[in-house]
């Protein structure tokens, strides 16, 4: 074989190889650097929006723990900046802010007071209530399983 012919199909490797890569996307394995990049951009649209509804840092971060906090600072910074040189007054979001997440402890406690109010329930209905209760919870009886008739 010749050299250049060598060389011809060493180039022709290589432009398969690229031609694959570049079609990642389609057959679905990820690019970490693309999600690396739109996470980035969700961080910074979460910092701004924060920002500009007049929220503080701290309730930003309590309220979406699951963005990076550098990217959300950064559009907190952004946004304030360009708020304070176009003189752009804070908007008041109409709804109100969601719950933070609940804790391990505040679990505990709405399990505790509805185990509390059901003990309470019980105390005032008697004995009735808790037969028509285990009545209810008995477990029901499968229904039989219907055949399909087989064509000849």
């Amino acid at each position: 074989m010749t050299p250049v012919f060598i060389r011809l199909r060493h180039v022709a490797a290589l432009l398969a190889c690229a031609a694959l890569a570049s079609a990642c996307e389609r057959i679905g394995i990820p690019d970490p650097t693309k999600i690396a990049a739109q996470t980035e951009a969700e961080g910074k649209a979460i910092g701004s929006a924060c920002r500009h509804a007049g929220r503080a840092i701290e309730d930003c971060f309590t309220l979406n723990q699951a963005a990076p906090k550098a990217a959300v600072f950064a559009g907190w910074k952004e946004m304030n900046d360009y708020m304070v040189e176009n003189k752009i007054a804070e908007v008041t979001p109409i709804l109100p802010p969601p719950p933070p997440p609940a804790t391990a402890e505040s679990k505990r406690k709405a399990k505790k007071a509805g185990a509390d109010a059901e003990k309470a329930a019980e105390g005032e209905h008697g004995d009735a209530d808790a037969t028509a209760k285990e009545d209810s919870e008995a477990p029901a009886e499968p229904e039989p399983r219907k055949r399909r008739k087989i064509r000849e």
